[in-house]
């Protein structure tokens, strides 16, 4: 819904911009100031509402494009490239830094993030990508918090016919996750996935747990699970995680 909206508002700026006469810079203005309006309303952080503000008004210069170049298209397209920019997370990080998992070398990649946030189902999916492109995947239950975990996910892996493990007895994560890994090597799992319980920045105990998994593992990837309906909340909760593991 909320993405519907802003969605509406960006487009309907863009094209008041568009039906105007003559686009000058006062035009130009006011469709920016409509596009922040939308983007702030939307509980964007507004820094990153600044700095693309900044961007377009670069690359646009009204002044200086030749005779027969479309001003609206020129807009259109500053405005789409700087919003894909905004929601693109390799934006200014070298491809040579990327992970991804790999036949013929066994990778562990742990899953953090709040309690409710999709952590079990994402692990499903992402283990069922790599499976479909030929690599054979495990997922671990490294919940013993919340009740019910290693059923989700016995329940997900089971029909996605993804390999699994866990325990309803032993309560230690550090423990279950250690056999685990260990178990999938032996099966020669070249993806092992560990599902953690979803923690929140004030849960110091549950933290500390995570740096443990984390340090017992040494794990290729840390993804982070965020539900992006909290807002601007995201942004305090990934550095709180980002200080514990290498997020």
């Amino acid at each position: 819904m909320v993405l519907a909206q802003l969605g509406g508002s960006i487009s309907r700026a863009l094209q008041n911009m568009s039906n105007s006469t003559v686009i000058d810079e006062a035009v130009f203005h006011d469709c920016l100031n409509e596009i922040n309006r939308a983007l702030l309303q939307a509980d964007v952080q507004f820094e990153l509402i600044r700095n693309m503000h900044a961007n377009i008004k670069n690359i646009v210069n009204l002044d200086g494009l030749a005779a027969g170049h479309s001003k609206r298209k020129i807009i259109q397209q500053a405005v789409f490239d700087e919003l894909c920019k905004m929601l693109d997370p390799t934006t200014g990080i070298k491809s040579s830094s990327f992970f991804f998992p790999k036949k013929g070398k066994t990778s562990v990649v742990m899953f953090v993030g709040l309690q409710g946030s999709g952590k079990t189902t994402t692990c499903t999916k992402y283990a069922h990508y790599y499976q479909k492109k030929g690599l054979k995947p495990g997922l671990v239950c490294a919940d013993t918090f919340r009740a019910g975990a290693f059923d989700q996910l016995k329940q997900n892996a089971t029909k996605a016919k993804i390999p699994f493990y866990g325990s309803y007895m032993e309560s230690d994560p550090v423990k279950i996750v250690v056999e685990g890994v260990e178990r999938f090597k032996e099966e020669n799992c070249y993806l092992i996935i560990l599902d953690t319980s979803g923690r929140h920045k004030q849960e110091a105990a549950l933290f500390e747990e995570m740096r443990q998994l984390s340090e017992a593992t040494k794990p290729d990837l840390v993804i982070f699970v965020m539900d992006s309906s909290i807002g601007q909340a995201a942004f305090g909760q990934a550095q709180a995680f980002k200080q514990s593991v290498a997020v």
